[in-house]
């Protein structure tokens, strides 16, 4: 059965691109949220099996999303993307129990590589 995955980020075509690659490798997208308290909304009625997080949104971050995700559902396999540079904030999101991070522009074979690592 094709994993569920979630998609948050706050550009629509970041959400597009990953979008892209994750349906074209046998994954199913649930659900997109353009920024973290959206993404705490629709974790609890979409239950995905992993959900991707950029780091930097309006309204919730990233980090902060991730720390109520994981109240929600402390199993939670939860990927971080972030742009080049962000390495503090990456290591803040794993801190914060996201289990891998992916950098933006996206390479397949990476966030491939990533996705399968964190549904392992």
């Amino acid at each position: 059965m094709a994993a569920k995955v979630m998609i948050v980020d706050d550009a629509a075509f970041m959400r597009m691109m990953l979008k892209d690659i994750l349906t074209k490798n046998g994954y199913e997208v649930i659900g997109e949220a353009g920024n973290g308290a959206q993404a705490v909304e629709s974790y609890s009625e979409l239950k995905p099996d992993l959900v991707t997080m950029d780091i930097t949104m309006p309204e919730m971050d990233g980090i902060t999303a991730v720390k109520e995700i994981r109240k929600i559902n402390p199993e939670a396999k939860i990927v971080m993307c972030s742009a080049m540079g962000q390495q503090a904030m990456v290591i803040d999101a794993i801190q914060s129990g996201a289990r891998d991070f992916i950098v933006k522009p996206f390479q397949a074979e990476r966030v491939l590589e990533a996705i399968s690592k964190a549904l392992g």
